[in-house]
C-alpha cells in the first residue's frame, strides 16, 4: 500500500490497518484523522507524535497485544506475522537461553505490570535477555520512559511495512 492509498482509505479501513502497526485505538484513530500525508515521513512524525500523546492506558493497551520475547506469537494475522519476523533472533536460542527469557519475562511482569518490550529486530537472544535483566534495575518512571522509546521503534517500523 502507498501513503496515496493509504490516505484513501475509509476511516474505519485505515484505522484497522494501523490497529496491526499499534493495538491502541486511541493512536490509530489519532494518526487515521491526520490525513491526508503528504509522505513516509509526514506519517512517521504523525504516528510518533500521537504515540508520544498517548495515556500511559493506552500505552498498556498496545503492550497487552505484544507476545512475551521468546514466545511463537500465535495466530495468522498481519501483527502475528510481523512479531515472528521481529523476534526471529530467538529461533536459534538455546533451551537455556530460552529458559532464562522465560524467567526475566515473569520476573519483570511481576515488576512492572505489563509485558517486556524490546526493539527485537536483528536482536539475538542473548541481547534480548541481556536488556530484560539490566531493565529489571530500573525504577518503574524509567522504565516506562524506556517502553515508549521501544514501542516507539516497533510502531515506526510497523507503519513504513504497512505504507511500502
Amino acid at each position: 500500500m502507498t501513503v496515496d492509498r493509504f490516505n484513501a482509505l475509509p476511516a474505519a479501513e485505515a484505522q484497522r490497518e494501523l490497529m496491526a502497526c499499534c493495538a491502541s485505538g486511541e493512536w490509530a484513530r489519532r494518526v487515521a484523522d491526520g490525513r491526508p500525508y503528504p509522505d513516509m515521513a509526514d506519517l512517521l512524525v504523525a504516528a510518533g507524535q500521537a504515540l508520544a500523546d498517548l495515556p500511559w492506558e493506552q500505552v498498556a493497551l498496545a503492550l497487552a497485544a505484544h507476545p512475551r520475547i521468546g514466545e511463537r506469537p500465535a495466530g495468522n494475522g498481519r501483527e502475528a506475522a510481523w512479531s515472528r519476523r521481529e523476534q526471529s533472533g530467538v529461533a536459534t536460542a538455546d533451551r537455556s537461553t530460552l529458559a532464562a527469557l522465560a524467567q526475566a519475562n515473569r520476573e519483570y511482569e511481576q515488576r512492572f505490570g505489563h509485558v517486556f518490550l524490546i526493539f527485537a529486530s536483528g536482536a539475538t537472544a542473548d541481547r534480548m535477555l541481556t536488556a530484560a535483566r539490566q531493565r529489571l534495575r530500573h525504577d518503574p518512571d524509567t522504565e516506562r520512559r524506556v517502553v515508549r522509546a521501544e514501542l516507539a521503534r516497533i510502531v515506526a517500523l510497523r507503519v513504513e511495512r504497512m505504507v511500502s
